[in-house]
């Protein structure tokens, strides 16, 4: 039985720091407007992915995407469930899918902006917002390609509690590096060091916490940098010869006014050291190489996944989104929207 409304989260503000409460807001729109045409589906939303980039999507500046304008249904992938399909869709009524749809609890979408969902061996649903998404492929090609990580060398991952930094972690682990982890709280850097294994994890929240990089870490090889600030700028002091930087982003400066420069950037060229930013969608050419060594990891266990769900529907959305910038989860962020809905699963 199709509902009579469904609700969406657009934006209603631009916030100048901090997410506000009324930075985004709900609206109630009929379900009979959605109607899927030539090529298209209706989705119903089960799960959303909540990411730090969303804070960049709702400023009005130049990026690598066009900022989310004021009205419209905030940027977000998730996933879902195909409850109709038009005519000449490649989907059917059940198949799970994920896609770009946003902040809304249905959604017609066309086909070729979804990926039907394959779930084989080892592998659930919600891998797709985690390792098999968007953070997974981003630790791949970090490592990867910017990293160019070595078996033997040492590997330095910040945010290392978040969904990007759990896996650049394993996959630092399982090049044969040197894995250190930075997080912020005993109970993260426990889980860090029992669950994960890295080989130390330090406390930036400690007041040792720099004396506890140069004691335990020494110089490092690869620095996988997912908060800039202060502790990328303390990084640049513990160089080894032709580091490597991977700028895979800056939580720690997303809601700041003026963000904080750097000081430390002449070690660069005293190291012969590298820093470079990458953008995950400029390798969707390689996804498939990505995911297939994804995969491999979770059959095998050798990757490990951990999921932050928060419950009550697509209106915690923007709620937790701030959870984010505060280091209020341990890894992947999501909100379940729905239950799966009555349909026939095509899995």
């Amino acid at each position: 039985m199709a509902p009579s409304t469904y609700k969406r989260i657009v934006l209603n503000s631009r916030p100048v720091a901090d997410i506000e409460p009324d930075t985004f807001r709900t609206e109630v729109a009929p379900f009979s407007q959605l109607n899927a045409g030539e090529g298209q589906v209706v989705v119903q939303c089960t799960y959303l992915s909540l990411d730090p980039a969303m804070r960049g999507y709702i400023r009005d500046a130049r990026s690598y995407l066009p900022p989310v304008k004021i009205g419209e249904v905030m940027r977000a992938v998730g996933l879902g469930v195909v409850v109709q399909a038009g005519p000449g869709s490649k989907f059917k009524v059940g198949d799970y899918v994920s896609g770009a749809w946003g902040m809304q609890e249905y959604a017609v979408a066309k086909d070729q902006h979804l990926e039907k969902l394959e779930v084989p061996a080892g592998v659930e649903p919600l891998d797709y917002l985690g390792v098999l998404g968007s953070s997974g492929l981003t630790a791949y090609f970090g490592l990867k390609d910017i990293g160019q990580l070595k078996a033997g060398e040492k590997l330095v991952v910040s945010g290392a509690a978040g969904s990007v930094g759990t896996i650049a972690c394993q996959l630092g682990k399982a090049a044969g590096a040197k894995v250190y982890a930075i997080a912020g709280g005993p109970e993260k850097c426990k889980w860090l060091e029992q669950e994960i294994g890295v080989e130390k994890a330090l406390d930036y929240k400690s007041p040792t916490f720099f004396a506890d990089v140069k004691k335990h870490v020494g110089y490092l090889d690869v620095y996988f940098d997912n908060v800039g600030g202060d502790i990328l700028d303390f990084m640049l002091t513990r160089l080894n010869k032709d580091a490597r930087i991977v700028l895979c982003g800056a939580i720690s400066q997303y809601n700041a006014v003026k963000p904080t420069g750097l000081k430390a950037y002449m070690n660069l060229i005293s190291q012969r050291a590298t820093l470079r930013g990458f953008i995950v969608m400029d390798y969707e050419h390689r996804y498939p190489e990505a995911l297939a060594a994804l995969r491999k990891g979770l059959a095998s266990g050798s990757i490990k996944r951990k999921f932050h769900i928060v419950e009550g529907g697509i209106e915690q959305a923007p709620k937790a989104l701030p959870m984010l910038f505060s280091g209020g989860n341990t890894g992947k962020l999501v909100v379940r929207v729905s239950n799966e809905p009555n349909v026939r699963s095509k899995l």
